[in-house]
């Protein structure tokens, strides 16, 4: 999608600081943290939403789901870490292509908000 700010992160039309990338999924430092580590882990198809998930969308949301771990272990989470995705304007989800915030380096309270 031409005006999607996390498409075009994704694509290196804005620079960023990149953690991990493949074919299908981009992972890069969030710009306003809300944790000592705070990434967001996106595909690189935009998909809205959960909502907007189509069965043709499972590997790669599945693979992004595997690339998880891997992520937190190269940002050296050893003790936990939170997987976190906005759906929707309640949810207070302000970019409209799918993402999950990885966070962690400090101890995380619950309930969340």
């Amino acid at each position: 999608m031409s005006d999607c700010i996390f498409c075009k992160l994704a694509n290196g039309e804005i620079p960023t600081n990149v953690v991990y990338e493949d074919e299908e999924m981009f992972c890069f430092h969030d710009v306003d943290p809300q944790a000592p580590v705070h990434v967001l882990l996106i595909p690189k198809k935009h998909i809205t939403c959960i909502d907007d998930l189509k069965q043709e969308d499972k590997e790669v949301i599945g693979n992004m789901m595997l690339k998880i771990k891997d992520i937190a272990k190269a940002l050296e989470l050893e003790n936990g870490y939170r997987v976190v995705s906005n759906n929707g304007e309640d949810a207070f989800q302000t970019v409209k292509h799918l993402h999950f915030h990885i966070l962690g380096k400090r101890k995380l309270t619950w309930p969340p908000g």
